[in-house]
């Protein structure tokens, strides 16, 4: 498996500090200032408010496997050399779902409900891709 021939992100105003972040091994979400929650994917106002009052911070980096399924079809030319490959959606401890792949296990490992830990094996170019594997 070769993270380095996976597309690139698409960076706009909203996910740049996200991928930024992530660069840093980092895992940030926006969170509402007038709720307290937490929300992803980035976006210009709060999903609860539907305000612009929002700020950075960085989670846990912690979550459970919430649903995943396993691609057998070529949907992306750079990961055609890891099919078969698990689609996972972490809930985070922060609340936002985040869809990912799992590192450093395989799906027949994979149980709805276990603890995982983000962890950033690479990317392509100069970005490092948020997965998630067993929670140490």
């Amino acid at each position: 498996m070769s993270l380095a021939t996976r597309p690139a992100p698409v960076i706009d105003n909203w996910n740049r500090t996200f991928w930024d972040a992530c660069r840093e091994r980092r895992l940030v979400l926006q969170r509402c200032t007038a709720t307290g929650r937490c929300f992803f994917p980035p976006g210009p106002v709060s999903p609860f408010t539907g305000r612009p009052d929002w700020e950075w911070v960085t989670a846990s980096g912690r979550g459970e496997l919430w649903s995943f399924v396993v691609f057998h079809q070529k949907y992306f030319d750079g990961m055609k050399d890891e099919l078969p490959y698990p689609v996972a959606m972490v809930k985070l401890e922060e609340g936002p779902y985040l869809l990912t792949n799992l590192d450093g296990m395989t799906a027949a490992e994979a149980r709805i409900g276990m603890r995982l830990a983000v962890r950033f094996p690479g990317g392509p170019g100069d970005f490092l891709l948020p997965q998630f594997g067993p929670e140490a």
